[in-house]
Formats: structure tokens, sequence, C-alpha cells
């Protein structure tokens, strides 16, 4: 089987996913689009030797659907022999399609693809598509359904994770990401998006907070309390699958979790052959991913399995291991990671997470992906474990390592 690797990494920055963000007046297709266009731009890329473009996308309705890296790929200028597909597998979309665009390089299906991801959430609201989980009582009331922040207290509250800790977490992530921008560590990655006139909308991940402190998150109040107590109770939901769990302590707020934003990214993988054709440099090789479910009530836990059964699958051990990153989607989902994996925090999430700068639901997989193939590079590193947590109870992971 061939050797996959990535030849370059770009995301926008995140904007705040309201009416009045930055990126709000730009289309998921110009997301897309220039995400691009960096990718043809930065590296001469002929872009007819490019078999796919994968993206990741939450939300495929409206001008978020209709198969959007199709109609990006057109919009972009690249060749019309290049093709386009969407996935959803929720919160890791995007890391999916790296895995794919990855897949279909190691099979020789493809000799270069791209994956990656869109979201704009100010313009398409998370939970457009609707679904039946949470609607429909035959599948619902059988496996539980509870709706994610309410998960989220679940969790804290059965592996022992207090306010005061997923808060102290919270400000470590706005700190990291904080010294991260001020020390350029996203500099190589970053395209800003631009208005139709070329002028810069957005240069710098709009959404964070280095500010935050113990006190001002002390004063926010808890943004699930009322899911779980108050009609329905979700509480009592997930109570009756861990009854062991007495009382739910809701701890989860606004600052501890991942914020609403849009943005988009691409990671550029290819064979090796098709490399040296294109005269690119290769940065890193996907050694393998993984995707796994996990038990859908308390539904955050994916992580702890996936890495375990990529851990298993690649021979490796938690000391080949050097950065460890998974999606900051709340507090208590790392947290209970790096619990059940005995991992150390000073290797995990170097540079912030979705907590600080926001998680834009479809891209984020292929943002963080891209962000370990940089901080590699930069602190001379060798191998990185990239994961997420998945809504219904699942986990996807990747792990790559830098080519000198």
């Amino acid at each position: 089987m061939a050797e996959a690797y990535i030849y370059d990494a770009v995301r926008t920055p995140r904007g705040k996913g309201k009416a009045n963000g930055s990126l709000h007046e730009q289309t998921s297709l110009q997301l897309a689009t220039q995400v691009l266009e960096a990718l043809r731009d930065r590296n001469n890329l002929d872009t007819s030797k490019v078999d796919d473009v994968v993206m990741g996308v939450l939300s495929p309705i409206g001008e978020q659907g209709g198969n959007l890296p199709r109609i990006a790929v057109l919009n972009a200028g690249y060749a019309e022999t290049v093709a386009g597909i969407q996935v959803e597998r929720f919160c890791a979309s995007g890391l999916e399609a790296c895995n794919i665009a990855a897949a279909k390089v190691k099979s020789g299906e493809a000799e270069l693809a791209i994956g990656g991801g869109c979201e704009s959430m100010s313009r398409v609201p998370m939970g457009s598509t609707g679904g039946s989980w949470a609607t429909d009582p035959s599948i619902a009331m059988k496996s539980y359904f509870t709706p994610q922040g309410v998960s989220a207290d679940a969790i804290a509250t059965k592996y022992g994770f207090s306010r005061t800790d997923l808060d102290t977490f919270a400000v470590q992530s706005q700190q990291r990401a904080a010294r991260a921008w001020k020390e350029g560590r996203f500099k190589k990655s970053i395209v800003p998006v631009k208005d139709q006139l070329g002028l810069t909308l957005l240069d710098r991940d709009e959404f964070m907070r280095p500010e935050t402190t113990l006190q001002s998150l002390g004063a926010l109040e808890p943004s699930f309390k009322t899911q779980g107590e108050v009609m329905p109770g979700f509480n009592a939901v997930i109570q009756q699958r861990y009854p062991e769990i007495e009382k739910i302590d809701h701890v989860h707020h606004a600052g501890n979790s991942s914020g609403i934003v849009d943005g988009a990214a691409g990671v550029l993988i290819g064979s090796k052959e098709m490399g040296e054709q294109l005269g690119l440099k290769p940065r890193a090789r996907i050694l393998g991913g993984a995707s796994i479910g996990s038990e859908p009530s308390i539904m955050l836990t994916g992580p702890e399995f996936v890495t375990q059964k990529l851990m298993k699958k690649l021979g490796l051990t938690k000391q080949d291991i050097d950065l460890w990153e998974l999606n900051e989607a709340f507090a208590a989902v790392v947290l209970r990671w790096v619990q059940a994996l005995d991992l150390d925090m000073e290797k995990v999430n170097v540079n912030g997470g979705a907590i600080a700068m926001g998680h834009p639901i479809g891209a984020t997989g292929a943002m963080i992906l891209g962000t370990m193939v940089d901080e590699l590079e930069r602190a001379d590193k060798e191998r990185a474990l990239i994961t997420l947590c998945i809504g219904a109870g699942m986990g996807t992971a990747t792990v790559i390592e830098r080519v000198n």
C-alpha cells in the first residue's frame, strides 16, 4: 500500500458565528473557494493532477448543500476533471474527510487529493438538517438520547471534575491560544479571508478572549441546567443509563465549552510519486486513521476508545506520541481523555483549542490536523495524534509523522 503524505495545510481564521461576525457576509462557497485557491497558489499546483476534494460539512443544506466541494472546485478555477464530495461525521467531519483523502491515496485510487472542511455557522445554524435521533421516540427512547451539553455535565460528574477544574482548563486554553498567536505559531497556515474587492475581512481568530480569568468564568451561569432539570428533564434520561450518577452537577457554560464560529480548511495529500512529479516537499506522512462507535447517551467518550484502537493498529505506545490534540468540544471531554489515558497535559492541546478559538464543526478536524503539522515542525517533534469526540457516540483519530 502506498504512503500518503501531507504537502500543505491551510485554514481561514475563525470568525464569530453570529450576524455581527467578520465572516458572516462570506458564504460557505466563498470560504471553501479561498482555501482551495490558497492551496493552488501556494504550491503552484497543476490542478488537473488533483483527483478529488473531500470536505466535511456538518449542515449540508441550503447554500452549504448541493455538494459544496465540487462547486467550490469550479468556483476556484480548478480543472473540471477534479471531483468533489462532502461528508458528515458530525464534529469529526473535517478529520474524516482527510482520512478518506489519505485512504484514496494509500489505496491507489487517487494520486493527489484534498481533505478539509467548511462551516458557516452564522449563515447555516447547527441543527438545520434535522434528524431522527432527537425527535423519533423509536430510537430516542431505547438509546437514552441526551443533548450533548447534559452529556458533558454527566461526564464531569461521573469522572469527578469540578467547575473549578473545567474553568482552569478553559483559562489554560485561552492562554495557550494567545501565546500561539503572539509567537506566530499559526502564521504558516492562516489564509486571510477577503471580500469581493480583495480587502481583508479577517486575518486572525476572532472568538478569542485572552483576558479570561477564573473569576470572570465564575460569573457565568451553567448553560445546560434547564435542559437537564426542567421538562423534558434529560438528567433523568441519562441517569437511567448511568444509575450510579446520583445527581448531575451542571458545570459547563459558554466559557468552558467550544464557541460557535465560521471557517474552512484544506489539507493537500498525495503519493510520493506525485509529489516528486509536481516538485512538492512532503511535510508529514499520515500513518493511519480510525473511527469507532461508543455509548451514545454519554456520547463524548469516543476519543478514549478510538485512540486505543488506532494506537494498537499502528503498534504505537504513549511514548511514541509527542503531541496530543483533542478538539475542545467541552472541557470535561478533554479532562476525561487525559485521565483515561494518563496523558501529560504539557503535551495536550499545546496551542489552545476550540474553547478559545471556536469550533466550525465541519472544518475543525482538518484545522487541528494542520495545526499539528505546523507544531511538529516548529517544536522539532516526530509524531502527533489528533482526535475528536462526535455526536451520537463516536470517535475519529489520525496519527501523523513529520518528514524531515
